[in-house]
């Protein structure tokens, strides 16, 4: 598999990975990079809207390598879809290991979008902006 363009994916979130982040085998939970990625999938869609935003699917999600304690861990995005109210966001997630600062690709998901009104009901994402409206 040959690695991406960069250039087309833009960095959404950088953390460092914490002991407390880890499960009993020393890696980072699969669970606190679903989380990471859920909420940079959410920065990548806010790019096209000013709305509320909810998760309707995380699809192909592929862990291809752990995340160690001490790893500093980037979230790249890029829209690689949209409709009426959603934005198909991919995400690429990639360790620079602690020990020798090597870039690693680890996980690597796709994720739909969708605006919503404050009822929860899909809006057309190139709507005014809602955000802060309580209807």
């Amino acid at each position: 598999m040959n690695p991406p363009d960069h250039d087309e994916f833009r960095t959404a979130l950088r953390s460092l990975m914490m002991p407390a982040d880890t499960n009993h085998q020393g890696t980072v939970f699969g669970g606190v990079i679903l989380s990471s990625i859920d909420q940079a999938g959410y920065l990548e869609a806010r790019r096209h809207g000013l709305h509320r935003w909810v998760t309707a699917s995380m699809d192909g999600v592929q862990f291809l390598a752990p995340v160690f304690t001490g790893d500093v861990v980037s979230f790249q995005t890029r829209t690689v879809g949209t409709g009426t109210s959603s934005v198909s966001v991919e995400v690429l997630v990639e360790a620079e290991r602690y020990a020798t600062g090597d870039l690693v690709e680890v996980t690597r998901a796709r994720l739909a979008m969708v605006s919503v009104n404050a009822a929860g009901k899909a809006i057309p994402f190139d709507a005014p902006p809602t955000q802060g409206d309580a209807s």
